[in-house]
């Protein structure tokens, strides 16, 4: 199971310096090799492979001094993602899209990573090949499993983070016997509502933030091109971004880990959300809570604990009585569940998320294997109709 750790890293005015070198020369070599295969396909037909650039590229490194600065494996994984875009396009081709998104030429690379050596963390000092000295690193929390991948990375606002992905064994899922089960219904009024009454209301940051950041944009409009004052007016609007992004991100991981840790199978519906996004009157809510990104991060932890989640099929979760059963219509504005065949009165997303625990339960009942529940829970999703695996 592999697991990624973000931290943030604060190198000093030389070694800004040499990683910004880094980034330009990785930026001029994913331009070079683009263009290198837009001409071997345009002028001779034929296809290069990472193969055959990886290969040129040695012969490169002997007589460019600047790409002797870069480690090796660096200046590799910058084809190997040459490489997966292409794969991309052509699979995106394949398949018959509108936008194929062919690879473009970068104005900006962000990003480098040492696919297997070249880095070494000791304690909060971390070590990187052909960069000076060590980088003092804010280690927020320990790395579990064997770290295999570093990637160094710096934001719109000039901030430098380091990302390691590390490898360890899968935990041994819980008995199927024993697993506690809860619904989750996500909404606007309350961002998450549990089948079992818990409540977490989500403080609108975008919302907040909005007439800042138009203040910012309109700061931005008004610089011209390529001054200084301009990019100073870009590092604010990123900052303001950047604060908003980050403090959504804490919610969604607190609440993310307070669900993993109230259950064994924690149940979501498998919601359209690029549909629901259509709706104009709700499209800045819906993408300020980042319903998607929940259920991603609730995902995540869960494998990290021996978990699961479930998606099942989100029809009339809200309109059905928890009770009976039966349909009970409401609008959007009725907040309040009323049942008038059985006098069932609560909460209406509460009796969702009851209707969603249900539905879980049901597709556990009706022949899923009991390794599902440390099973990638992306693959599980269940309908009213009984189970079915996506």
């Amino acid at each position: 199971m592999r697991s990624a750790y973000k931290f943030r890293i604060y190198p000093n005015q030389k070694q800004v310096a040499e990683l910004d070198e880094t980034l330009e020369i990785c930026r001029n070599l994913w331009n070079t090799a683009l263009a290198d295969r837009k001409a071997a396909w345009e002028k001779r037909g034929e296809t290069r492979s990472y193969e055959d650039q990886a290969y040129i590229l040695v012969r490169e490194k002997q007589r460019d001094p600047d790409l002797r600065k870069v480690h090796s494996h660096v200046l590799q994984d910058v084809l190997r993602r040459l490489k997966k875009a292409m794969d991309s396009f052509f699979r995106r081709v394949r398949e018959g899209a509108k936008k194929k998104g062919y690879p473009r030429f970068k104005k900006r690379y962000t990003s480098f990573t040492f696919p297997e050596s070249g880095f070494k963390l000791e304690g909060t000092r971390l070590k990187l090949s052909k960069i000076s000295g060590t980088i003092r690193t804010f280690v927020h929390r320990p790395i579990e499993g064997n770290i295999k991948t570093c990637t160094i990375k710096r934001d719109g606002t000039g901030a430098w983070f380091v990302i390691f992905v590390t490898e360890r064994e899968t935990p041994t899922p819980t008995p199927v016997e024993s697993a506690k089960v809860i619904g989750v219904d996500l909404g606007i009024e309350h961002a998450v509502t549990t089948s079992d009454g818990d409540v977490y209301d989500y403080p609108r940051y975008y919302v907040q933030a909005e007439t800042k950041l138009r203040g910012a944009q309109k700061s931005l409009h008004r610089k011209k091109l390529g001054s200084k004052n301009r990019k100073k007016a870009q590092r604010q609007l990123s900052r303001i971004g950047k604060r908003v992004t980050s403090l959504r991100d804490e919610f969604l991981h607190q609440t993310s880990r307070k669900l993993v840790d109230s259950a064994d199978v924690i149940v979501f519906e498998d919601l359209n959300i690029g549909g629901m996004l259509k709706n104009h009157h709700l499209a800045k809510h819906i993408q300020d809570v980042s319903w998607g990104k929940l259920i991603q991060f609730t995902q995540s932890k869960a494998e990290r604990a021996g978990k699961s989640v479930v998606l099942v099929d989100p029809r009339n979760t809200s309109q059905k009585c928890s009770g009976c059963g039966e349909i009970v219509p409401k609008e959007l504005s009725d907040r309040t569940h009323v049942c008038p065949h059985c006098g069932l009165e609560l909460d209406r997303d509460r009796n969702a998320a009851i209707n969603i625990r249900t539905l879980g339960l049901r597709g556990r009942a009706c022949g899923e294997p009991t390794s599902g529940l440390g099973s990638p829970p992306s693959k599980r999703r269940f309908s009213e109709a009984g189970s079915s695996a996506l």
